[in-house]
């Protein structure tokens, strides 16, 4: 399986460069959610799981079993020597056959804590399919806001490869003019390939950028539309955000189900404290049975009790063990809280600094193609060095730069804090991996 799906994610980045359906956020997360392996996993957990629950549920039904057998017999017994009239085996040819129903009346308690405990592992189960669905839904579209990025920048160092490209053509005219220097058309062309190389750089980004697009989504990218991230569906503050995810994340709410689990499964293990009883009805026919010739049938209708005194201490120790377990889940789920509080306020600081951050960004990158434009104008009419110039082409270069990253990590911020409470696909109204099949077995 791991071969086909390698072969197939080779297969497509070897159409890296060629074109690709055009989709928005919401169309790519829908299609990164339906193929993801990952999701996929967690969706064949929880419908097998629904099939255990309808197992566990079985406990409740009456057991049929019919029975047939034929043979040999020798004996030699009482009714043997009756029919001989002297001691000895007696050989006769033996056939049984019958049927017995066997309906559970009482078992301690075992089969309801074990349909509960299926139940709860379901529920698990069931939310751990969205979780998955949350955490890719977070990587595509970090995967898609980072090809829109350098698809940005990518423009941004071709612009400023045509401003060093002009730059070098006015230095190198007055050069051959011979109102030049020589030094200045040097350090022009050098600043020129510096640009080309930061051109390179950027693609070969964006190439990258694409690559991780393909792995998440499974198909290249293409026309990507910048999203409108979801600022008005943002919490008040970071107390109300991490009250959200405590109500609503889904690996909080898996965890809180596996404590479910296995206090049902400690009360399951209680159950041979108690005896059990079950209706046994049944019916046979046989022949030749136990030396005696000719048919023996019978028809009976009991209830038999079993109850068991002693096994060696195995349940005692089955009951301590689920206890550790119970507690075990405890921490689990205390863990599973730690994390996704300390995501929480790590989104939200981290939105909290992009916020802050990008406006001084904007007004650097201002600044910075105000300086340009000047220095443009002073440069021509000889008040400004060819080095003032290349310096502030550079500087409007790395300020537009900066703020395009800060643009998008703060886009990415919005919706980082929104999957931080497990509500990213509701926010986008992307419709969450399908686990119907292990929602119809718990509430059957």
């Amino acid at each position: 399986m791991k071969t086909v799906r390698s072969a197939t994610l080779l297969g497509v980045l070897s159409l890296l460069g060629s074109p690709a359906m055009a989709g928005d956020l919401t169309g790519t997360i829908h299609k990164a959610i339906e193929h993801n392996p990952d999701v996929l996993v967690t969706q064949d957990d929880a419908r097998a799981i629904s099939q255990n629950v309808r197992e566990a549920k079985a406990g409740y039904l009456p057991r049929v079993d019919v029975y047939a057998g034929v043979g040999g017999e020798k004996s030699d017994n009482l009714s043997t020597l009756a029919a001989t009239g002297k001691q000895g085996y007696r050989g006769l040819h033996r056939e049984e056959s019958g049927i017995k129903i066997t309906q559970m009346l009482f078992d301690g308690f075992f089969t309801k804590n074990e349909v509960a405990r299926q139940k709860a592992t379901l529920q698990a189960a069931s939310y751990r399919v969205l979780a998955a669905g949350e955490d890719v839904a977070l990587r595509a579209t970090q995967t898609y806001l980072d090809v829109l990025r350098r698809q940005e920048q990518v423009a941004l160092a071709k612009d400023n490869l045509a401003a060093h490209q002009r730059i070098y053509d006015q230095i190198r005219m007055r050069s051959e003019r011979g109102v030049g220097r020589t030094a200045d058309t040097d350090q022009a062309a050098g600043r020129l390939a510096l640009a080309q190389a930061n051109l390179e750089a950027v693609q070969g980004n964006l190439r990258d950028a694409e690559i991780a697009y393909v792995r998440v989504v499974g198909e290249m990218p293409a026309d990507l539309v910048a999203p409108t991230p979801p600022a008005d569906k943002l919490p008040a503050d970071l107390p109300a955000l991490v009250a959200g995810a405590r109500e609503t994340h889904p690996t909080l709410l898996s965890a809180v189900a596996d404590i479910d689990a296995t206090t049902a499964q400690h009360e399951q293990a209680r159950s041979n404290d108690f005896p059990r009883f079950d209706l046994e009805l049944g019916a046979s026919h046989n022949n030749n049975l136990d030396g005696v010739s000719g048919a023996d049938e019978d028809l009976i209708a009991m209830i038999r009790m079993n109850y068991n005194i002693y096994r060696g201490g195995a349940d005692l120790a089955r009951k301590r063990s689920t206890a550790h377990r119970i507690m075990e889940a405890k921490n689990i789920r205390n863990r599973a809280e730690d994390q996704v509080i300390e995501e929480a306020s790590l989104s939200w600081n981290d939105y909290i600094t992009t916020q802050t951050r990008l406006d001084l960004l904007r007004r650097h990158a201002d600044s910075a193609n105000s300086t340009r434009a000047a220095y443009q104008k002073q440069f021509n009419i000889g008040q400004r060095t060819l080095l003032d110039l290349l310096d502030t082409e550079n500087e409007r270069f790395v300020a537009e730069s900066n703020y395009i990253d800060g643009k998008y990590r703060l886009m990415y911020a919005h919706y980082r804090i929104v999957a931080s409470e497990g509500r990213l696909l509701s926010t986008l109204g992307v419709t969450p991996p399908d686990n119907s099949g292990a929602q119809t077995a718990a509430a059957e």
